[in-house]
């Protein structure tokens, strides 16, 4: 079920019913994935990940193309933190196929928005190895700007990876991108509610 539809996405809550599509996209994705991220590539992978999403561990969203239904990426908002902090890791991969047609950015783009409308963060941070060029500038339009880098930050397929830290605030969001606006108050008239873990 469509949690939000924009132009050419729909957003859902990721479900059992989805590891058919998940992995048919891990399969057909390695070359564009690795060595950067490593999703879930067997069912029991793929249930330990939903059993996160249900303890309030990742906020996650599927992203589907609205013309064919196809699963065309990922987004998960990683580790949230509330009390003084309101804060979440930022974490997406996409489809090889839909690569190079804008939709992880629009879906990006909403993801993002939900996190400072819905769920009330304030702050999100991604970490990305300095060679992915095409995440390091897909931040970086969404208005992200880097804060540092970490050597030997995460470990990723099995490796210990430098990292490069950019972050975007609800504030710096808000200026950089007005109509985020009309998306609040679209979320709240909605009635839906925050989600995420509390510390």
């Amino acid at each position: 079920m469509a949690i939000r539809k924009n132009a050419r996405l729909e957003l859902s809550a990721p479900s059992a019913k989805d590891l058919p599509d998940m992995l048919q996209l891990v399969q057909s994705s390695a070359r564009l994935h690795r060595p950067w991220v490593y999703p879930p590539r067997t069912p029991a992978a793929w249930a330990s990940y939903l059993r996160r999403v249900k303890r309030g561990l990742v906020i996650a969203y599927l992203l589907r193309r609205r013309d064919s239904g196809e699963l065309v990426g990922l987004v998960n908002l990683n580790e949230v933190v509330r009390g003084a902090l309101q804060s979440a890791y930022l974490g997406f991969y996409g489809h090889a196929t839909h690569a190079r047609q804008g939709f992880m950015r629009e879906g990006l783009r909403a993801v993002v928005g939900r996190a400072f409308t819905l769920h009330r963060l304030h702050r999100l941070e991604a970490n990305i190895q300095p060679g992915n060029v095409a995440s390091l500038e897909l931040v970086k339009s969404l208005g992200f700007r880097r804060e540092g880098f970490s050597p030997r930050y995460l470990k990723i397929g099995g490796r210990w990876r430098d990292h490069e830290r950019w972050a975007v605030t609800r504030e710096s969001w808000k200026r950089r991108v007005p109509h985020n606006n009309q998306m609040q108050r679209t979320a709240h008239s909605s009635g839906e509610s925050a989600g995420g873990r509390r510390r």
